[in-house]
């Protein structure tokens, strides 16, 4: 892997909060690679070590040892710090810590404004960035008066404005409701597949997850498992270890091979799982053998 391929790179990561006792390491020697246009999800029970993680990626925490890297720029520079947070936007769980304007097209320009964007090139980008969350028409709303999830989707738009190669979202879904954590998470998708942006989800939902190309496993400061979500998933014992549900589908095709039947454990998608069940009753016998199970 070219260095120009990496986006985001922790060495021999630790870090340790200054209330914690000194073996109580929030990040523990932890080795993390992002490649450019990749869409991972951190995932971890609280104090796992995951939302530190990400407030290292743009420098809001710099290391107690080792080394974060920006696209090769070392967070501890402090000449680099704004560059840093240009290459790096945020995006946290509560929207209304984000917005700042009483309209919405006024919110998205906050960050060009400060970076001293010309006011053409302002006009452009929140335009686009509301259109890139699906909330152009709403430009001209107050925020208050949105849902939750169009609230965090002016929130994206906002970091979009400020037009990052990476977006770090930290447990962003974590106030929503089922209907506006679907729209964040179409919305995240969206980035990532027709704009390239490089995604890093904070979760700990599996659903979450299961939706990236890639999985980290975090526990206890360190990386417990990194694979795609087929492969991180298939280590159901190793999640059940660590206090962490698998998506539904894994559990049951988890139980029912304890039963005997003969099923791979990265059946991952509704689908995947109805059939790879019925493909393993029949060649036991047919449908008749289901009641067993």
């Amino acid at each position: 892997m070219g260095a120009s391929e990496i986006i985001l790179q922790g060495k021999d990561l630790s870090y340790r909060y200054e209330s914690s006792p000194e073996s109580d390491l929030a990040l523990d020697g932890l080795n993390i690679t992002v490649k450019r246009g990749e869409l991972l999800a951190v995932l971890g029970h609280n104090g796992s070590g995951k939302s530190t993680l990400a407030k290292h990626f743009n420098a809001i925490l710099l290391p107690t040892g080792g080394a974060m890297y920006v696209a090769g720029m070392d967070t501890s520079d402090e000449d680099m710090l704004y560059l840093v947070r240009q290459t790096v936007g945020m995006v946290f769980q509560n929207p209304d810590n984000q917005i700042v304007a009483n309209v919405v097209e006024e919110d998205v320009a906050f960050a060009p404004e400060n970076l001293g964007v010309e006011t053409h090139e302002i006009r452009k980008r929140v335009d686009d960035a509301l259109k890139a969350v699906g909330m152009y028409e709403y430009r001209e709303h107050a925020p208050h008066r949105l849902s939750g999830g169009q609230k965090q989707r002016v929130a994206i738009a906002g970091v979009i404005a400020m037009m990052p190669e990476c977006i770090v979202l930290d447990e962003p879904t974590a106030m929503l409701d089922p209907v506006g954590r679907n729209e964040v998470l179409k919305t995240i998708k969206k980035l990532n597949s027709e704009r390239g942006i490089t995604i890093v989800l904070i979760t700990h939902h599996m659903e979450e997850a299961a939706i990236c190309d890639r999985v980290v496993v975090m526990e206890s400061g360190r990386i417990a498992a990194d694979g795609t979500p087929k492969e991180v998933f298939a280590k159901v014992e190793l999640m059940k270890s660590i206090d962490l549900a698998v998506p539904q589908t894994i559990e049951l095709i988890y139980r029912l091979r304890k039963r005997g039947l003969d099923i791979p454990l990265d059946a991952l998608s509704v689908e995947e799982c109805a059939e790879a069940i019925m493909s393993s009753l029949s060649t036991v016998g047919g449908g008749s053998h289901v009641r067993n199970y």
